[in-house]
């Protein structure tokens, strides 16, 4: 069994800005030479999410509408009236989505469905800088391989 850590490093506009991460993760996993096993990516941020999506224009538009329906910008939050960086509705949106998910990796392959991409979604208010932690656990070779 192998660990492989990586990282991913972008910088984002902010205010829900969704990036497709899925060709710079799968990129790390067939570099990892992992061909069975699990990938984990974390975004270190508490304002900043990674889940998946079918990444086209209309669905990216409607989740940014949720998201402003679930924890809209223009109320007030406790953490803004403390910090007064006008982030409030950042940090809640993050920790509802999470920072961070794992896949399946199956024959060197994320075993990602038909139309799932995954992304970063950039939630803060102010365009940053951002780096995602890759961590990749499993074999480098495959069973059939083993048994021979």
């Amino acid at each position: 069994m192998s660990v492989v850590t990586r990282y991913i490093n972008f910088d984002t506009r902010g205010n829900t800005d969704i990036i497709d991460i899925t060709d710079d993760v799968s990129m790390e996993v067939r570099q990892s030479g992992i061909k069975d096993g699990i990938i984990m990516v974390f975004a270190s941020g508490s304002t900043v999410a990674v889940t998946t999506i079918e990444y086209e224009p209309g669905l990216v538009s409607d989740l940014t509408q949720a998201l402003e329906r679930i924890a809209p910008q223009d109320i007030e939050y406790r953490h803004n009236q403390r910090w007064h960086d006008g982030n409030g509705h950042s940090h809640v949106r993050a920790s509802l989505i999470g920072q961070s998910e794992s896949f399946p990796i199956i024959d060197g392959e994320i075993a990602l469905g038909t139309w799932q991409q995954i992304i970063c979604i950039d939630l803060d208010n102010r365009p940053r800088s951002r780096r995602l932690i890759v961590q990749i656990v499993g074999d480098k070779t495959t069973l059939e391989m083993k048994n021979i």
